[in-house]
């Protein structure tokens, strides 16, 4: 590999042959690294975020900390939120919003922002950790789905009923469909500036899609996400959409448009892969907790897990982000378990 756009992570989600699954992990920039903690202890998430030669340090420590194959750029999707009108703030009880939008008036005056105008800090930091990465190594940029973007803008932080979005929804579908494409405009332009700026491929999160009944996602949240990746998909970058709990709608999910889907560990691999077949690339799918157990059964578990993909193109990850105290040997272990692995007639 000379260059990002021959690597494993691209080719696999351009479906065509490795010699092996590339493998990262969502949240590998983070607390369970003690170089991270370091830094932390100094500053504070966002003002992290807007520090881009601290924000690229950060995306570089899992690369040297434990090899992962691609790095992921440090940052939030909230981030395009503040500029938009949102009072975002993170403390200990985690983020929340404290100007909430339950309203059609809240929704317009929400501002349609440029991110190179508005968050030119997360296009110098993606353009830092492209110099300094390896060139053949994927740099990975991101956003939050507008569906689970809206449900922080209207709960005001994270839910377990997620009733006032539902509320919203349900009574007022109008109003919350005009947020949801307002969102979607935001975030094709937030994805096309991060690629500009030295992204080679994006992953759409849909956090909390999964809190929603099939017929509900189908309806209140894909369309808006279908709209973000058809509005990038003239960059000729790969799109990664990531669902926690994708298994309800997961046909929905692998005709969005996306190049890979993203799943979670409540779906055996080998039946999402049948129900997908050769629409898209896999990405996943271990249960994070799995990292707790010894490097001999996290191994193991990555072994069961290549079984089931067979020959296929696939992007080794966790079904969600790693936890924070999960050992960094533990992180290691699986990464290497994956760099291990050989295909049989893909070599």
């Amino acid at each position: 590999m000379t260059n990002a756009a021959d690597s494993r992570l691209i080719r696999a989600a351009r479906k065509l042959p490795n010699d092996r699954p590339p493998v990262w992990i969502m949240r590998q920039a983070g607390r369970y690294m003690p170089e991270f903690r370091a830094i932390r202890a100094k500053i504070d998430f966002m003002s992290l975020c807007k520090t881009p030669d601290l924000a690229a340090e950060v995306t570089m420590q899992p690369i040297h900390g434990i090899g992962v194959d691609a790095a992921i750029i440090f940052s939030d999707i909230l981030i395009p939120l503040e500029p938009m009108g949102m009072k975002v703030v993170f403390d200990d009880k985690g983020p929340h919003l404290e100007n909430p939008v339950r309203t059609l008036a809240d929704i317009d005056r929400l501002v349609t922002i440029k991110a190179a105008e508005t968050v030119p800090y997360l296009g110098e930091a993606l353009s830092l950790v492209r110099r300094e990465l390896d060139p053949a190594k994927p740099l990975i940029g991101f956003c939050g789905a507008p569906w689970t973007l809206a449900a922080y803008m209207i709960e005001g932080g994270g839910s377990k009923n997620y009733t006032h979005i539902k509320r919203m929804m349900y009574t007022e579908p109008a109003a919350f469909l005009k947020l949801m494409d307002k969102l979607a405009d935001v975030l094709i332009d937030y994805l096309r500036y991060q690629m500009d700026s030295g992204a080679d491929i994006v992953q759409i999160f849909e956090s909390w899609g999964g809190y929603l009944a099939p017929e509900d996602y189908r309806t209140f949240a894909l369309p808006a996400t279908k709209k973000i990746i058809a509005g990038v998909k003239d960059m000729g970058k790969p799109v990664i959409l990531y669902m926690n709990g994708a298994g309800g709608v997961l046909e929905e999910l692998a005709g969005s448009g996306a190049d890979v889907v993203g799943i979670d560990w409540r779906i055996d691999l080998d039946k999402a892969i049948a129900r997908v077949g050769d629409q898209v690339t896999l990405q996943g799918n271990m249960d994070p907790t799995r990292l707790y157990g010894s490097p001999e059964s996290i191994r193991a578990e990555v072994q069961r897990l290549f079984k089931q993909v067979g020959n296929r193109p696939h992007i080794f990850n966790l079904g969600h982000g790693i936890l924070p105290d999960v050992p960094v040997d533990h992180a290691r272990a699986f990464v290497q378990a994956v760099q291990e692995l050989k295909y049989g007639a893909l070599v």
